[in-house]
């Protein structure tokens, strides 16, 4: 457990790493291809079978982590997880790709440091490059996982230009093809950005009760909801409409717990579609994959407590501003935002709090 507390301008943090006994076991990324209705989604690229092609092997070099393993109160004599449909496993998406690699590499070794059931977590990873899953099998040599190659052709015509190009790049909008790309034996999953680190127990999230929503995930009802669309969306009754009888409040994307079994009975993904379409038409919003999911669900979302997305913390590069926590407990720091704390320690120019991400990043500097 990690608690974080701030005091009149500076921080002080203590943190408690409990390492127990390893016995993870992996899973082939084959069985996450194998159904034929999830081909679109997950074609893989030509390039693959090519030996000279540019690996992300080439320019990353990640430490192995150490071994992990559940606590006594997690064990059971009589019962030996076989797969990913175990209904003991906590699911957790997270994307992967070679600029936000070393972020999600520090977000998993978060996660199994504060579990207390490691083993029981279950990574489903939304690949760029099938390169990845060799690597992510070499720092975590007994994690529970699946890799899945998502075709950016699903989406590169639904994307519409955004204020940081960062924001337009097809994997982000992989989480709303979940429903489709995980087994329909998942019921639900967590999904969490790659810019973040989890200090607590992961399961906690995961016990989340959603009700009859879809979604959960911390509200934000004192942001000004109107900036994330343009004016023409606000003046067109077609458009803002679709918030009637609704209280919308901003929500940030990069924390939320999914009841897939609801939103594979909706359709919520035509809906997210059906939006990114009107857009390219109509340019109601600047914001990249966040909207549509506003559109979709604010007003709809399950609240969770405020300490499971300390966002915001990415501050901005180009301003060289730095960002602290907002009052509350601390569970989960999402260093959302331009600036992203991997860069700025490589810089030697950190912002405060980027102390808190360091003791989680496995990449091996080259010397």
């Amino acid at each position: 457990m990690l608690w974080v507390m701030q005091f009149s301008g500076f921080f002080s943090a203590a943190m408690l790493m409990i390492v127990l006994s390893p016995s993870f076991q992996s899973f082939p990324p084959a069985e996450a291809i194998r159904s034929s209705h999830l081909h679109a989604y997950l074609r893989l690229p030509s390039y693959q079978v090519s030996s000279s092609t540019y690996s992300p092997l080439d320019r990353f070099s990640f430490r192995k982590a150490s071994e992990f393993g559940n606590a006594d109160k997690c064990r059971s004599t009589d019962h030996k997880i076989t797969g990913v449909c175990d209904p003991s496993l906590v699911h957790v998406a997270i994307t992967l790709d070679v600029e936000y690699l070393r972020g999600s590499i520090a977000a998993v070794h978060s996660i199994l440091q504060h579990s207390l059931c490691p083993e029981n977590v279950f990574f489903h990873f939304l690949v760029s490059d099938t390169d990845l899953e060799t690597l992510v099998r070499s720092t975590f040599p007994q994690l529970k996982f699946k890799a899945y190659y998502f075709d950016p052709a699903i989406v590169r015509n639904l994307i519409s230009s955004s204020v940081r190009q960062a924001l337009e790049q097809p994997l982000n909008y992989a989480r709303n093809y979940l429903a489709d790309l995980l087994e329909p034996c998942v019921r639900r999953v967590i999904y969490l950005d790659s810019d973040l680190v989890v200090v607590d127990d992961i399961a906690k999230l995961w016990s989340t009760n959603l009700g009859s929503r879809t979604i959960g995930a911390p509200e934000y009802c004192h942001a000004n909801f109107t900036k994330y669309f343009t004016s023409s969306f606000w003046s067109a009754e077609r458009f803002s409409g679709t918030f009637k009888g609704r209280k919308p409040c901003y929500f940030n994307t990069g924390v939320m717990v999914i009841d897939l079994v609801n939103w594979r009975r909706v359709g919520y993904t035509k809906r997210i579609e059906r939006w990114m379409e009107i857009q390219k038409t109509d340019r109601i919003y600047e914001l990249g994959s966040l909207p549509p999911f506003l559109l979709v669900f604010a007003g709809r979302v399950a609240p969770i407590e405020h300490r499971w997305n300390q966002h915001g913390l990415g501050g901005d590069n180009v301003r060289g501003s730095c960002r602290g926590l907002h009052p509350g407990p601390v569970s989960l720091l999402h260093w959302s935002g331009s600036g992203k704390p991997w860069d700025r320690l490589d810089s030697r120019r950190p912002c405060p709090l980027d102390a808190l991400w360091a003791p989680y990043d496995l990449y091996r500097h080259s010397h």
